[in-house]
C-alpha cells in the first residue's frame, strides 16, 4: 500500500536537517579560529574551569610585569648604592695614601671628588622618580654640593627624603621592602666627611708635607671610613638579596603562568583533525537529509494522485 502521510517523517528529517548545519557551523567556526567556542556558553560545563583559570592568569600576568619593573628598580639602586660604597672606598684610598706619602696637599680634593659621586649615587633616578627619597619622588633627596655644605648647618637639612620606606607585592603571598632611603645610607659617610671638613677650618689645610697631629687626625679617621665602608657594603648586600628574590618569584611566576596557558590552550583549542572529521560528517549529513527530503517530496500524496489518475474532492 503506498504511504499517504508523511508529515512525521519531513520533521525527522527537518531536525537532523538543522542539527547537521548547526554541527557544520560549530565545526566551521573551530577550523577558522582554532578555538572550541567563541564565547563560554560554548563550553558548558567547563565555563566555570575555564573562567577561574583565566582569572588566574592574569593575576598572575600582572605579578609578573610588576616584578619586571621591581627589578629595574632595583637594578638602578644597585648602581646608585654601589656608586655611594665606592665613594667611601676612594676616600679610605685617598686618606691612606696620603698618610703613607705624607702629602695633604690634594687630599680635600680628592675628598670633593668622593663626596659628589656619593650625592649623585643618592640622589639617582628611576623613570623620572628619585629612588632614595620615600615618597618625595620628585625632589631630590640630597641638596649639598660640596663639603663646605656638611658644617654650614646639621646635617639632617641636606636630606630631603620622607620617612616612607617602599614595601613591594611580588605575589599572592610575598611582599618586600625594596625602599632604601636617602639620610640612613648617606648620613654616615657624610658625617665622617663632616668631621674632616671641620677639622680643615678649625687646623687650616693639610699642605705638601702633613704634620704628625694631622696624621693622627687622619688615622683615626680611617677607623671610622672602615666602619662607614662596612655597613655600606651591607646595605648594597641587602639590595642584592631583594633582587635575588624578585628573581626567583619572577621563575616561580613564569612557570605558573606557563602551566595556566597550557591548561587554558588545552580547553579552548580545537582538535582540528577531529574538527574537520565533524565538519565532513555534517556536510554528509545535510547531503542525505537532502536527498531524504526529495525522496519524501517524490512519494507525498499529491504525487501518488498524479500518477493514479485521481482527484482530490
Amino acid at each position: 500500500m503506498d504511504r499517504i502521510a508523511t508529515n512525521s517523517a519531513y520533521n525527522a528529517v527537518l531536525t537532523n536537517l538543522m542539527q547537521a548545519e548547526i554541527a557544520q557551523t560549530t565545526a566551521g567556526n573551530q577550523i577558522s579560529s582554532t578555538e572550541k567556542a567563541t564565547d563560554l556558553e560554548g563550553y558548558g560545563t567547563g565555563a566555570e574551569a575555564l573562567t577561574a583559570m583565566q582569572a588566574s592568569n592574569t593575576q598572575v600576568t600582572g605579578y609578573l610585569n610588576n616584578t619586571q619593573v621591581i627589578a629595574a628598580k632595583l637594578s638602578s639602586q644597585d648602581t646608585g648604592l654601589n656608586q655611594v660604597a665606592s665613594s667611601s672606598t676612594s676616600s679610605i684610598s685617598a686618606i691612606t695614601n696620603a698618610i703613607a706619602t705624607g702629602n695633604g696637599a690634594s687630599l680635600m680634593q680628592q675628598l670633593q671628588t668622593s663626596f659628589d659621586d656619593a650625592v649623585q649615587g643618592l640622589n639617582t633616578q628611576f623613570n623620572g622618580e628619585y629612588v632614595f627619597a620615600g615618597g618625595q619622588v620628585n625632589t631630590p633627596p640630597v641638596s649639598a654640593t660640596s663639603l663646605s655644605d656638611l658644617t654650614s648647618g646639621p646635617l639632617p637639612s641636606l636630606f630631603h627624603n620622607d620617612q616612607l620606606q617602599i614595601s613591594t607585592q611580588l605575589d599572592q603571598n610575598t611582599s618586600i621592602s625594596t625602599g632604601f632611603l636617602a639620610n640612613q645610607v648617606g648620613t654616615p659617610l657624610f658625617t665622617a666627611l663632616q668631621t674632616i671638613q671641620a677639622y680643615v677650618q678649625a687646623n687650616g689645610p693639610f699642605g705638601a708635607t702633613l704634620t704628625t697631629a694631622q696624621q693622627s687626625f687622619l688615622t683615626q679617621q680611617l677607623g671610622t671610613l672602615n666602619t662607614v665602608q662596612t655597613n655600606l657594603n651591607n646595605v648594597v648586600a641587602q639590595n642584592g638579596l631583594a633582587q635575588a628574590e624578585v628573581t626567583n618569584t619572577q621563575s616561580s611566576l613564569t612557570q605558573q603562568q606557563t602551566m595556566l596557558q597550557g591548561l587554558i590552550g588545552t580547553a579552548t583549542q580545537a582538535n582540528l583533525a577531529q574538527a574537520s572529521a565533524n565538519l565532513q560528517q555534517a556536510q554528509l549529513s545535510i547531503q542525505a537529509a537532502g536527498q531524504v527530503f526529495q525522496a519524501l517530496n517524490a512519494s507525498s500524496l499529491l504525487n501518488t494522485l498524479s500518477t493514479t489518475g485521481g482527484a482530490i474532492s
